[in-house]
């Protein structure tokens, strides 16, 4: 198997879109939009805003670099999106479902619509490679017949089918991160969120991991990945959106790190 084994949701060129476009859902505005943060509010019991008045409209198979500094509003914008946290102000919406008014028997299923990568893989330390991509769909109550297969697939997509035996203790941090993207994308969903998830990682390595995720993307996955990674932003020259203070400070197809000028 190779990576060719990822469904294929390519629609299409791809483009940001305006906030204003999200509710037409035709392809003669483009690619549907898989994430929408209308005038979004968050302020916390002490009275800060980690975001304030935030819109963005993420469009399906679009690659978005999230930047800022610490405490501009990333990690809460990430919580939002699993509905760890609810915004204070506004809508956010995930392939379609209004986070905030999600029944509680639905959340885990809409939770299942995001892969998430963490900067410290988050492996389960007495878990084989195998075991702990197959978690993710256990408790989800995945037939058996249905896991093995699923777990097969992934890991060769990520280059991990010999590694498939060992433990976290035994994997360099390129494999642990390998298996932590194979995790993520094990029960197919329609958004990959990566939390800084070449931080802990040498500079080829991350390329590495950078490049799984580019690939990835290019099979119709969408994919937000916030990074303090000057280089690998600027190099890249994706779609960027800043962050400062909780407001969105700059959208920029083809950006890099840095506003330019």
């Amino acid at each position: 198997m190779t990576l060719e084994t990822l469904p294929d949701r390519r629609r299409g060129p791809r483009r940001a879109l305006a906030p204003t476009e999200f509710d037409h859902p035709s392809s003669e505005f483009g690619p549907r939009p898989i994430l929408v943060l209308n005038n979004v509010t968050k302020t916390y019991p002490n009275g800060r805003n980690a975001l304030k008045d935030v819109d963005l409209v993420v469009p399906e198979g679009d690659f978005v670099f999230l930047v800022g500094p610490s405490g501009a509003g990333k990690s809460t914008l990430m919580k939002l999106l699993i509905r760890d946290e609810v915004a204070t102000e506004g809508t956010v919406m995930l392939d379609g479902d209004d986070l905030a008014k999600l029944p509680r028997r639905r959340i885990p299923r809409v939770r299942r619509k995001v892969g998430i990568v963490f900067q410290d893989f988050k492996l389960l330390p007495t878990k084989t490679v195998r075991e702990n991509i197959a978690f993710a769909l256990e408790v989800t109550g995945t037939s058996r017949r249905m896991i093995r297969p699923a777990v097969e697939r992934v890991m060769a997509l990520v280059g991990l089918t010999g590694q498939a035996a060992q433990y976290p203790h035994q994997l360099s941090g390129g494999e642990m991160q390998r298996t932590a993207i194979a995790r993520a994308l094990v029960h197919d969903p329609r958004i990959v969120i990566a939390d800084e998830p070449t931080g802990n990682l040498d500079p080829l390595i991350s390329w590495e991991i950078i490049q799984l995720l580019l690939r990835i993307n290019e099979l119709g996955t969408t994919v937000l990945m916030a990074t303090h990674d000057a280089d690998v932003v600027t190099a890249l020259r994706k779609r960027v959106v800043a962050l400062e203070d909780g407001h969105v400070m700059r959208d920029e197809l083809g950006g890099g790190y840095h506003r330019r000028g």
